[in-house]
């Protein structure tokens, strides 16, 4: 058994963790109270993933909750499932980051940062083995995104050898709520490129675009979006949570899905996304699942796929579905899109069946995939943030809390090299042998008739 540390960061990463603990506690037969209701072994099997159980045989999350304001956490601790979080794990401060990351990561958030690694070391410490820390956040706001990156380098200096993974929502200029989300985003790509071992990103565009194209949703809410946010983060973690073969763990995910160290950033993907007037006209095989999941409008990213190139992809289905059934949809959808994956990673696709369903379905399917075509999300608030840093708007509100335009600088220079890079294995061809230089001293005494592109 290997367990989890989930961290919730910010009023969104409390809002979309407080759907997805209501989640998985259905799934898994934890009832508002904390007691154990289900029926099945497989549900009880790896419970301990991510939760605690107390003295009196109540089972709480194992998370720490965080925010600098006291709105969300109150949210959290009266929504139907809030009696299970322990007071002693919910930290809050009085004042607000007031959508500026210098103030959740320099004045206001570091207030708050002992307090919330005290909670995160004591959770870290009832648990029997430690595999990583799993951080829900916002990059556009000012707690989740400069409190988040924060709190993620201090576990990194803390936890050096643990796997730390992040669910991040990424801001979006057609449903922007803020006017310095791109200096928010900016500067926290500019840590977690360097500190999270795995970013799965969550686009609020994609999340609109779904709810309104999709679900048929006229005006989406924010519980809709966090509840679909919630769904996509119970799927991905389904192979930690449920016995399976494939990413059993963190960082069984992290090898199969990360070929180069900065390129960590995945699009998460689910089926059936289907609207609630339709769902009892409507029952999906594997080859409708698989299908969808290939498709730009399942995907939670607002990117092209087809603009880009697979590295890496896995695939978690759930149901009672055959194995070989599965592998053979997938060996057929992986040759029909064959040009759509990079030649130079043989078998970069694999698969795992859940026999354990989502409430109230009979069939799902999570995709995770690390493509190309991430890039195209990057540029949208890089344009932005390029804008506005060439006039200095707005930063007087960064550089009065301490920061240095220096980092904003070297923020963006770091974002558009991570698109570079993306855009350098999405074009190297089979024969291109890509080597780091700092990695690879030793290749400087190769002789210049070598037939490796150095």
């Amino acid at each position: 058994m290997r367990d989890i540390v989930h961290i919730q960061v910010g009023q969104c990463g409390n809002q979309i963790s407080s759907k997805f603990w209501e989640l998985i506690s259905d799934e898994h037969g934890i009832s508002p109270d904390g007691h154990y209701t289900g029926k099945t072994h497989n549900q009880m099997d790896r419970l301990n993933v991510y939760f605690d159980e107390t003295v009196d045989g109540r089972y709480i999350p194992r998370a720490a909750c965080l925010d600098l304001e006291p709105g969300s956490i109150d949210s959290l601790r009266t929504s139907k499932y809030g009696g299970l979080f322990s007071p002693d794990n919910c930290i809050c401060g009085q004042s607000s980051a007031a959508n500026n990351w210098a103030k959740g990561f320099y004045t206001e958030g570091s207030e708050l940062l002992e307090s919330g690694m005290d909670c995160i070391r004591k959770l870290a410490e009832f648990c029997d083995c430690v595999q990583g820390f799993q951080v829900a956040h916002s990059l556009g706001g000012g707690t989740g995104s400069g409190l988040g990156s924060l709190l993620m380098s201090k576990i990194r200096e803390e936890y050096p050898d643990r796997l730390l993974s992040s669910f991040c929502v990424l801001p979006s200029p057609r449903v922007s709520e803020t006017i310095t989300e791109p200096y928010n985003a900016t500067l926290s790509f500019h840590h977690l490129v360097d500190i999270a071992d795995a970013a799965i990103c969550i686009d609020n565009e994609a999340l609109y675009y779904i709810c309104s194209n999709i679900l048929k949703l006229k005006t989406p809410t924010y519980s809709e979006l966090n509840k679909l946010v919630a769904t996509t983060m119970a799927g991905v973690t389904t192979s930690l949570r449920f016995p399976g073969q494939l990413n059993a763990e963190l960082r069984k995910l992290a090898v199969n899905m990360v070929p180069f160290p900065r390129l960590h950033f995945f699009i998460p993907a689910h089926a059936p996304l289907i609207s609630r007037c339709s769902q009892s006209y409507r029952s999906y095989g594997i080859s409708e699942l698989t299908s969808n999941m290939f498709g730009p409008q399942n995907m939670m990213v607002a990117c092209d796929p087809r603009q880009g190139r697979y590295l890496t992809a896995a695939a978690m289905f759930r149901g009672q579905l055959a194995m070989r059934e599965v592998e053979e949809t997938i060996s057929a959808m992986q040759n029909a899109y064959s040009t759509s994956f990079v030649e130079w990673i043989p078998n970069n696709m694999k698969t795992a069946v859940c026999n354990v369903p989502p409430k109230g379905q009979k069939t799902s399917a999570t995709f995770l995939y690390n493509s190309t075509a991430i890039q195209e999300a990057f540029k949208r608030f890089t344009d932005q943030f390029s804008a506005m840093f060439r006039r200095r708007a707005f930063l007087h509100w960064y550089t009065t809390e301490g920061m240095d335009i220096m980092e904003f600088t070297e923020a963006d220079s770091n974002m558009n090299d991570l698109i570079a890079e993306y855009q350098q294995y999405e074009e190297a061809g089979p024969e291109e042998v890509i080597y780091d230089e700092g990695e690879y001293e030793e290749l400087r005494d190769f002789p210049s008739d070598s037939t490796n592109n150095i």
